[in-house]
């Protein structure tokens, strides 16, 4: 297999042969392959397996014709070496043990040394890279400070974020100290992501919109400028990704990555708009349109093609991640026309 470097390319705003596309948990629990193995071990053991977490990021890339690869592993995983108890509870989703919601919690809260407390994931790292060999780029990942606070605060996911907001409004001293601790935590355990082969990094503020835009900018923005700052300084390749944040992509676009990843809430070509001069996009199917007869799924595939124009930057994506109850099939057929597709705008 000879090199893909089609994702590298769209990070720096150059032209390729066709758009990348990968897709945000594309490992996982829609594959047969992995329910085989998650039927003999829970999450907690595979995230700290690196021969299992190897092998579950390796399935889809030897399935289908994806762009790079994304380390299997979860956003919340530095919460337990910070003092945070979690637990990936069967079908309820993460739940925290000990929630931080007081100043004497955040002051017991300790910042992450990656290579010990999260040596596993690093570990996992090597493993696909070296598998790898450079035939496409492998994709590590974080949780963005207020993601990773919003679970910690609320204890698990939250459809209102009462206390989440209500720390920041009525506590500024102790949400500062906090988002501090989770930066350093999280720009430490990036830098030695890189380090053990992850060639691009996606960072995941998959609840920042459940805030409006002058929240995020007071309470969020600064904080996540800091982590993207640090990225560029390391001159590492990054994705920001949220959800749900139509209104909030100026602020988001403002506060870093190379690519802003958007869902299926706005139009590629008006949120294309609204991010930054210079900057990429990464989006944005709906990820039930996998589930669409096909010609469903060509039809809003090429739609999102068509917006994009073959123009440098377009990573294709999807709005969140793969459902559960996705056919593979349909992942198989989903890459195969962006690329079949996309080739001819890139030849025009």
């Amino acid at each position: 297999m000879s090199r893909n470097d089609r994702l590298m390319k769209a990070c720096s705003m150059v032209k390729a042969d066709c758009t990348p596309v990968w897709l945000m948990r594309q490992a996982g629990r829609y594959m047969k392959q992995y329910r085989d193995i998650r039927d003999k071990y829970s999450l907690m053991e595979m995230f700290k397996n690196p021969e299992l977490a190897a092998t579950v990021t390796l399935q889809p890339i030897r399935a289908f014709a994806v762009d790079a690869a994304i380390i299997f592993a979860d956003i919340l995983l530095p919460l337990e070496p910070m003092g945070i108890g979690v637990d990936f509870a069967e079908g309820r989703g993460p739940v925290i043990k000990k929630p931080v919601r007081t100043t004497s919690d955040v002051n017991l809260l300790r910042i992450v040394e990656p290579e010990s407390d999260l040596g596993f994931v690093l570990e996992s790292l090597k493993l696909v890279r070296q598998e790898i060999d450079g035939r496409i780029p492998l994709i590590g990942f974080v949780g963005a400070p207020f993601t990773l606070a919003s679970y910690a605060i609320e204890g698990a996911a939250s459809s209102s974020y009462i206390l989440t907001k209500g720390l920041m409004y009525e506590n500024s001293s102790a949400w500062n100290l906090l988002m501090e601790k989770f930066c350093a935590t999280i720009i430490s355990f990036l830098k030695a992501q890189v380090r053990a082969g992850a060639q691009l990094v996606q960072v995941f503020d998959s609840w920042a919109g459940c805030l409006s835009p002058a929240d995020y900018e007071s309470y969020v923005l600064p904080h996540s400028q800091k982590i993207f700052e640090a990225l560029r300084q390391e001159c590492i390749p990054s994705i920001h990704f949220s959800t749900g944040t139509a209104g909030l992509l100026p602020l988001i676009s403002t506060a870093g990555g190379d690519i802003i990843g958007v869902d299926w809430r706005i139009s590629l070509e008006d949120a294309w708009q609204r991010i930054r001069p210079g900057a990429g996009i990464q989006g944005n199917l709906d990820p039930v349109a996998l589930m669409a007869p096909r010609p469903v799924l060509n039809r809003k595939s090429a739609e999102i093609l068509d917006q994009a124009c073959g123009r440098p930057g377009h990573v294709f994506n999807l709005g969140h991640g793969v459902l559960p109850s996705t056919p593979e099939d349909s992942i198989r057929a989903l890459a195969d026309f962006v690329h079949e597709y996309s080739s001819g705008a890139a030849a025009r």
